[in-house]
């Protein structure tokens, strides 16, 4: 876990660099150099993907956001804070907490409306869009292993690297409200009504120490089992992709794989049941696995998609033409 990369020291004042925000950015910068080359192959101006890719990210970022807002809406609506407090709580990324899918079900009908504006293949521009959404998904699951959120659940199999995350990470402070941990009485404050842990920068001397030696219980990385298996799947569509199958197949591949992996992976995360045993995401990656069939079915039905508009097809005429990001 390392939340804060690096601190910037500028007009007097220090501005904290997290590795969160940080993991981010350099996968929005990835999936759109990736989305610019593979937009050059097909003859679409990249630039176009650009601007796609800024429009994905600032609304994926607000659907993630609210989507894990929604999922965990107690946190967010405590009694012993202000509104003020509270509402900041809910729109504070920096502390982590966005669900992929709610940032996908709210990108993608606005990608669609983009495109359809743009007058991009419809079918076309979704291949190219899926293994960027790969790409970033790979390193902001880097970035939730940073920021301690989206632990797996406990092991003490070192073979499949269970790690320990430290005093008030996220872990440690669920694990000690279930009961699991008990930390020393010196680190917890309460106000009569709501116990909290003291925040390290509160702390000093021999309390500080006592911090520092805290530990959660050993969890599974399931962050990186994450980013492993987007980076694979990534890989997976960009060769699917080469082989020029009908348009729009490779986005339904996307939705049928990584429905499946995430469902499997949700075995191995802490996330509580909201259908059955079934938690919310792993509801959410089966019907992403049925629509992503019943999309490959009917794509193949279509054939393979052309550039016709002039506009978009801008890199074919000029292939010396270069956007940068």
């Amino acid at each position: 876990m390392w939340q804060e990369i690096y601190r910037l020291h500028l007009f007097g004042r220090d501005f904290p660099i997290y590795g969160y925000g940080l993991m981010l950015v350099i996968g929005f910068l990835v999936a759109v150099q990736l989305a610019k080359y593979l937009s050059r192959r097909k003859g679409i101006d990249p630039e176009l993907f650009v601007n796609a890719g800024l429009l994905a990210l600032i609304v994926g970022v607000i659907g993630s956001r609210l989507s894990h807002v929604l999922e965990n809406l107690p946190d967010y609506t405590r009694s012993d804070l202000s509104f003020g407090q509270n509402f900041w709580n809910a729109i504070n990324i920096s502390s982590g907490g966005l669900t992929y899918y709610g940032g996908f079900l709210l990108a993608f009908p606005v990608l669609l409306l983009y495109a359809k504006v743009k007058k991009i293949p419809m079918r076309l521009g979704m291949d190219i869009i899926a293994p960027c959404l790969m790409v970033g998904l790979g390193f902001g699951r880097i970035g939730c292993f940073l920021n301690g959120c989206c632990y797996g659940a406990e092991s003490n199999v070192a073979a499949v690297g269970a790690v320990e995350f430290p005093y008030r990470s996220i872990a440690y402070e669920d694990q000690w409200r279930e009961g699991k941990i008990q930390p020393p009485p010196e680190l917890i404050q309460t106000d009569g009504r709501h116990a909290d842990l003291i925040p390290k920068q509160q702390l000093s001397g021999s309390d500080l120490i006592l911090a520092n030696e805290q530990h959660s219980l050993s969890v599974l990385p399931s962050q990186l089992y994450s980013t492993v298996t987007a980076w694979l799947i990534a890989a997976t569509l960009v060769a699917y992709f080469s082989l020029g199958p009908a348009s729009g197949r490779v986005f339904a591949l996307m939705m049928m794989v990584e429905g499946l992996t995430r469902f499997l992976l949700e075995m191995l995360r802490v996330e509580p049941p909201v259908l059955g045993p079934l938690s919310l995401s792993m509801v959410l990656g089966l019907l992403l696995m049925i629509g992503g069939a019943i999309l490959w079915a009917i794509f193949g039905r279509f054939g393979t998609e052309t550039v016709a508009n002039k506009n978009v097809a801008k890199a074919r005429q000029n292939p010396t033409h270069h956007v940068h990001a």
